[in-house]
């Protein structure tokens, strides 16, 4: 049944307050941003999408909002808009009526966008490029727009609100975690609905996690040179449309899966954070389709150089970059905030490229529009923020730089964590500051220990398994001559490049891997686990697996190394356990007030000071006891005593005196195993290249 019998082919003035398109019972809405077109023009499609059976001129303009109402439209009409007006790239214009183009605020696509030559606002094979027209009409090659039940999208979501000192992000993909698992029954792998099943959320629960944070969920268009080389944007970092779930994500229940997942995250007592990426779109450069933006007012919607409007601003490597500070596309990325936390019950977003966002006409400025704008908001308030603190446009690595609302990925960390462990000079120098939270960076304008998001391995790079496997990458399978992903990955193979069957390097590995894991672990700051990484899962070499929507990334679970997950599972609850490892203030060896004594002591295997001046220095304790302020809503009393042995040599360690308590060590990274031991005396011997981590027991020595 068709829907065109029943609706008006006359437009009603309708209202400019919402934009999108909105069913009220009777008929639809329509309203659309585009300050620089002539007209902008509905479109409405036949249920199958490949018929435009109507095109009709949105008859009124509020300021740069174009709308009208119309009878009769229900939900399930798959629609579009066309924008006439000038075609000058040297002008910054790219108008081309010829062009369908999806609305921004569409909650749902129909069908899927197919790469032709047609959907290109120019001649594609024309010696003039882009400065050519070409007047194809690129319907057929375009997803189109739905018309939402506003039933699917109630907004009624509440958010955890879990506090950040008891916060354990897990990074992964929708379908990379659920692909290869073999509880999860294979009509829901890779979908929403599979990815909140009851073996995911067994595993996660005795992980300990308390978020996931998933690679991109929303509409993704795959880059043309990745189809030509039978690939796909696997990571999903090339949005489309900010407000509709992916559909390749889709199950059974559609997209009605996504809510629901998120409902039985909640109901596990885990928060669901996105990765979002506002600071681009999939429109590419100059020479990319023609899919929304683009054709609804480029000049707008994108950074334009100024002295060559034809070209982007390209602070992010992706072709254009938005132009957060008009006020029509900073209330597009609020809008979708809110969407995806009130109809959604997202619990909070990693902004990808977080410097774009905050950059200005002088540079990047953290109290500008955007990031004014978003602090100011009532609805975001009570979620998660977290930034990744670069971009490749100038001045773009602002780690520390965010405001006090925001966590932020330390890529230092990461970085510092892998030096120390392979033996770098200095080493010890900069893990000292990681396992206090990287304060040198964060302790400035009010903000918390949490602010350091604290990770050895991400989706961008060497897994942490392959930290000890490879000492270059290896991408030959995404199709650059290997010329892409990070060069300096500060690894070790420990002899052998690859796999190996050799039973002393798999052992030197494994200590490896667990020797990293704890150090997240026992830091303060947040600490975030990669999926996969608590059981040593491999790419094989390739820190760029973007495009590598296979067997590469899918996590393979039957050969995740069980000893090692019930590891991670033990560092986890040593955490959990001891709040100590997780307070919310920075720690600079100043002396309590309550028992003069400092709330952070340094100190050397023979419980001497340590020479911070030796280069070589591999050893190294840290005396926690902490401040009196609580994350529980009491003073900390416990004390909880590291000890850092890089050496190849087991170590005898002498523990800090006690009277009536007894130290009992938690950790010990030697072995996969973890049984607590309480330690009779005040020496205690440390393996080589490892980790313990000792709590001290109250009256326990009686």
């Amino acid at each position: 049944m068709t829907y065109h019998a029943t609706v008006s082919a006359q437009l009603e003035p309708g209202s400019p307050s919402r934009l999108g398109a909105h069913f009220d019972g009777g008929g639809t809405n329509f309203a659309v941003f585009s300050e620089h077109a002539e007209q902008v023009f509905l479109c409405l499609f036949s249920p199958d999408g490949m018929r435009e059976e109507m095109r009709l001129p949105l008859p009124e303009r509020t300021g740069a909002v174009w709308h009208g109402y119309l009878p009769g439209v229900q939900p399930g009409t798959l629609y579009g808009y066309r924008a006439s007006g000038p075609y000058a790239p040297e002008a910054g214009h790219r108008f081309n009526r010829n062009k369908l183009l999806v609305d921004p605020y569409t909650r749902e696509f129909h069908g899927a966008f197919t790469d032709h030559t047609a959907t290109f606002g120019y001649q594609h094979a024309s010696p003039e490029g882009d400065l050519s027209f070409d007047s194809r009409d690129s319907a057929p090659f375009v997803a189109k727009s739905v018309v939402s039940d506003p039933g699917l999208f109630p907004l009624d979501a509440q958010p955890l609100s879990k506090g950040w000192h008891d916060t354990l992000i897990y990074e992964g993909h929708v379908k990379g975690l659920t692909m290869r698992h073999p509880a999860v029954p294979e009509a829901l792998r890779g979908t929403y609905d599979g990815l909140a099943t009851p073996a995911m959320l067994d595993h996660l629960t005795k992980l300990g996690v308390t978020a996931v944070e998933l690679l991109p969920v929303q509409a993704i268009k795959s880059e043309g040179a990745l189809s030509g080389r039978g690939l796909v944007n696997y990571w999903g970092y090339n949005t489309v449309g900010f407000f509709a779930p992916e559909p390749r994500y889709f199950g059974p229940e559609g997209v009605r899966g996504f809510r629901a997942m998120v409902d039985r995250f909640h109901a596990a007592g885990i928060e669901v954070i996105l990765d979002v990426v506002y600071n681009h779109s999939a429109e590419g450069d100059q020479l990319g389709p023609t899919l929304s933006f683009r054709g609804l007012d480029n000049a707008s919607y994108y950074r334009l150089q100024d002295d060559a409007p034809r070209y982007y601003v390209n602070d992010t490597g992706c072709g254009n970059t938005l132009n957060v500070t008009h006020p029509f596309v900073t209330r597009l990325i609020l809008d979708s905030l809110r969407f995806w936390v009130q109809a959604m019950g997202v619990d909070g977003f990693r902004f990808d490229l977080a410097t774009t966002l905050c950059r200005e006409a002088d540079g990047f400025d953290r109290t500008g529009r955007f990031m004014t704008a978003l602090r100011q908001d009532p609805v975001l308030a009570g979620v998660k923020m977290i930034a990744e603190p670069w971009d490749i446009g100038p001045g773009g690595y602002q780690l520390g730089g965010f405001p006090a609302k925001f966590a932020e990925w330390n890529d230092h960390y990461r970085d510092t964590v892998r030096k120390f462990w392979r033996g770098d000079a200095h080493g010890a120098q900069e893990l000292g500051s990681a396992l206090l939270g990287t304060a040198h960076v964060f302790d400035k304008r009010g903000r918390r220990v949490w602010s350091s998001i604290n990770y050895a391995a991400s989706h961008d790079g060497f897994t942490l398994g392959d930290t000890t496997r490879y000492e270059k990458r290896h991408n030959e399978a995404n199709g650059e001559g290997n010329r892409d992903g990070h060069k300096a990955n500060f690894s070790e193979k420990f002899g052998v490049e690859g796999p190996t069957e050799d039973p002393s390097i798999r052992a030197q590995r494994a200590r490896r891997q667990r020797n990293m894991l704890a150090t997240v672990f026992l830091s303060q700051g947040t600490p975030m686990l990669l999926a996969g990484d608590e059981g040593g899962h491999t790419q094989n070499g390739n820190n760029n697996a973007y495009c590598q929507d296979n067997e590469t990334t899918w996590i393979d679970w039957a050969s995740l190394d069980p000893e090692q997950i019930a590891f991670t599972a033990a560092l986890s609850r040593v955490r959990r356990d001891n709040p100590i490892l997780r307070q919310m203030d920075f720690l600079h060896g100043a002396t309590r007030e309550t028992d003069r004594r400092k709330d952070v002591e340094w100190r050397g295997f023979d419980g001497k000071p340590l020479n911070w001046g030796d280069a070589d220095l591999a050893t190294l304790c840290l005396h926690l006891r902490g401040n009196a302020e609580s994350v529980t809503g009491k003073a900390l009393s416990d004390e909880v005593f590291l000890a850092f042995n890089r050496t190849e040599g087991e170590l005898d360690l002498l523990l800090p005196t006690t009277a009536q308590d007894l130290w009992v060590r938690e950790i010990d990274t030697s072995k996969a195993a973890q049984t607590p031991t309480p330690i009779v005396g005040e020496r205690i011997s440390v393996p080589a290249q490892s980790v313990s981590a000792f709590v001290l027991k109250r009256g326990s020595a009686q």
